[in-house]
């Protein structure tokens, strides 16, 4: 009788070990299967991944997302390239290709899509294109990527015209004809909002990120701003990452969690619809 108690007794002992090491390993799994991720962006955008940081969603995935803020694109991929960023969130498509092309051994890697927001022409001297004299000078971002989305907004909205083999890295050698023959001045594209208060300005390319730093809504304005179709999807904004963290899942989940309704509502309240959602497949940014 005795044994058969001390039988019971080590049966039972031996139980709760045994559930008590699943515990110990459950948690000991949930805690190691915590990551957290780095996320350099520059200006609106950091303010949407430290939104997104705080979300009930981005606990649920286990991850912690901690903002780093750059002041400017070439810095902030190159960090992302060396492994000092993780991911980052701040540019278009093209700018990516033309980064890639001048990095041939620091490459990055496009994990998602996230938003278009419309590059626009802004002018504090004159309310319509129509009304910028001849012969003035129009500021345009001095990155590859940026010069040419900018000369393409100039060409859509018919102040210039460009050749036929004009892409994403074309510069103004590339520009057809140029009727108001107007000067063009390269710029730092982060100073934008501020140069279009120079006088010898008469009106300047910048994107939207840019411009809502500068307290300026490119839907409001503008005078003439980018419309939303397939010749303006080279300027779909990516989520980027170094080359050898293309398949990183925990990275991947950013992209989900951009794309959450609660993210969705933030940004479209905060930026007052400038920032619009695209949610396509990394395969439609190369066809």
């Amino acid at each position: 009788m005795v044994k058969k108690k001390t039988v019971v007794i080590a049966a039972v002992v031996a139980g709760i070990v045994i559930v008590a090491g699943v515990i110990i390993h459950r948690n000991t799994a949930q805690t190691t299967d915590k990551t957290e991720v780095t996320v350099g962006s520059i200006g609106s955008d950091a303010q949407i991944w430290e939104y997104i940081a705080k979300l009930p969603e981005t606990k649920k995935e286990n991850i912690t997302i901690k903002v780093k803020n750059f002041t400017d694109g070439v810095s902030l991929n190159t960090a992302t390239a060396q492994g000092k960023v993780d991911v980052n969130a701040f540019q278009s498509y093209a700018y990516f290709v033309a980064y890639n092309k001048s990095n041939s051994s620091n490459k990055l890697s496009v994990l998602g899509t996230t938003y278009l927001e419309p590059m626009g022409i802004y002018s504090e001297k004159y309310d319509s294109i129509d009304d910028i004299p001849d012969g003035s000078t129009i500021a345009i971002a001095n990155n590859a990527a940026n010069t040419a989305r900018g000369l393409k907004l100039l060409a859509k909205a018919g102040l210039i015209t460009l050749k036929d083999n004009f892409n994403s890295l074309s510069g103004v050698n590339d520009i057809k004809s140029n009727p108001h023959n107007f000067k063009f001045k390269e710029i730092d594209d982060t100073t934008g909002p501020r140069v279009i208060k120079d006088n010898s300005i008469a009106a300047a390319l910048i994107g939207n990120t840019i411009a809502l730093e500068g307290k300026l809504n490119v839907l409001k304005d503008s005078l003439y701003y980018e419309k939303i179709n397939q010749s303006t999807k080279d300027n779909i904004n990516i989520l980027a990452t170094a080359e050898k963290n293309k398949n990183n899942a925990k990275f991947k989940k950013l992209v989900k969690l951009y794309h959450s309704k609660a993210a969705q509502k933030y940004i479209n309240k905060k930026f007052d619809g400038t920032k619009i959602e695209v949610q396509k497949s990394v395969s439609y940014l190369a066809d």
